[in-house]
């Protein structure tokens, strides 16, 4: 295999499930932790005289890409749907958390009828075709359109956690109607980005997250019967215009990944193997032939705890597990955290550019 192959053809040649010149690295689903990035920018630019921002350019083989919002004027902290968040200090940087439900004290369809939908004209998509062309001459990135499609998530963060499935067993219809408004929103916006640039990003980011540490937040039932239909709908849109989908989800997934297969994902991310259940090699031999991976480096046990031999042996595991004939996209199984070294990550990036042999 040439190693002249660029940060795109590589992606394209292993979401086709063929082998490459090395493992194509994601960060779709992720980010280093603020000050994470901090020390990983002070050690290259003292061992390695160079910038974080130049060191991941090389490593990272696909760039988001977004519309901008140019709809009314949100308050601070709160997004286009009118959910707000607080951010909450844990010592070193602070995560934002949702500190209030704009719909949780809903109790009947009328409630939603008044409440403010965001609209698809609230964001500008001209921007895509310029960012899409600056990713292909910088470097010809993959591209990947970031704009939240994650309908269950986005539905509890505007009626609560609990309530959502405490709603499911008692007042079905309500959920039923309030998904389906919230997917109507996402459908309109995302056919308005696909057609904006006539389906040209390589993937569309999907989720929602279904999976807890030891198994799934809902029975299979319940899930079938309230969210996988809602991403039918959005993959569809997506395929309909020849784009892949990369579905997100946190957690214990294997029981759900024939119905997220039939649902029409190309791609599982973030492959949280520190969870219940969670096996790259029965993960690849079950679906590997119909489904392509990224993600899966620990963010709970190696990368902050483990030694860097430690991230070196785990990458080196998972490329030859899950990228064995393509299908991989190698990377953090999620946010990269604030206790993360630097010489750790490091490791993950270093090791991950190695060439493969033959």
């Amino acid at each position: 295999m040439s190693s002249a192959l660029t940060h795109r053809e590589r992606v394209l040649l292993a979401l086709d499930h063929r082998e490459t010149d090395r493992v194509p690295i994601s960060m779709i689903g992720s980010f280093i932790n603020p000050p994470a990035r901090a020390r990983l920018d002070a050690y290259l630019r003292r061992e390695r005289g160079m910038s974080s921002d130049a060191y991941l350019a090389e490593a990272v083989d696909l760039r988001a890409v977004a519309p901008r919002y140019v709809g009314p004027t949100l308050p601070t902290g709160t997004d286009e749907w009118g959910v707000h968040r607080t951010a909450i200090s844990f010592g070193a940087d602070a995560y934002d958390e949702i500190d209030n439900y704009p719909l949780g004290e809903m109790t009947d369809i009328a409630d939603l009828d008044a409440h403010r939908w965001p609209r698809p004209e609230w964001f500008d998509y001209s921007v895509l075709p310029e960012q899409i062309a600056a990713a292909r001459a910088g470097g010809d990135y993959a591209t990947w359109l970031y704009f939240p499609t994650n309908p269950f998530e986005a539905s509890w963060y505007l009626f609560g956690f609990e309530r959502i499935f405490e709603a499911m067993l008692e007042t079905p219809e309500l959920v039923h109607t309030l998904l389906e408004r919230v997917t109507d929103c996402m459908a309109a916006r995302l056919r308005a980005a696909l057609e904006a640039v006539d389906g040209g990003f390589d993937l569309v980011y999907t989720g929602d997250d279904i999976a807890g540490q030891q198994g799934l937040l809902m029975s299979l039932g319940m899930w079938e019967t309230f969210v996988k239909p809602c991403h039918q709908r959005l993959n569809a849109i997506s395929h309909e215009f020849g784009t892949r989908v990369i579905y997100h989800s946190d957690g214990a997934v294997t029981a759900a990944v024939p119905g997220l297969l039939d649902m029409g994902i190309d791609v599982l991310e973030a492959l949280q193997f520190d969870a219940a259940g969670m096996d790259p090699a029965d993960l690849k031999t079950r679906f590997g032939d119909r489904l392509c991976f990224a993600g899966g480096v620990s963010v709970q046990h190696t990368l902050p705890f483990g030694t860097p031999d430690d991230v070196r042996a785990e990458v080196r595991h998972l490329r030859t597990t899950l990228g064995h004939h393509g299908g991989y996209l190698l990377g953090p199984s999620h946010a990269i955290q604030a206790d993360t070294s630097a010489e750790n990550i490091v490791a993950l990036f270093d090791t991950a550019l190695e060439t493969v042999a033959g």
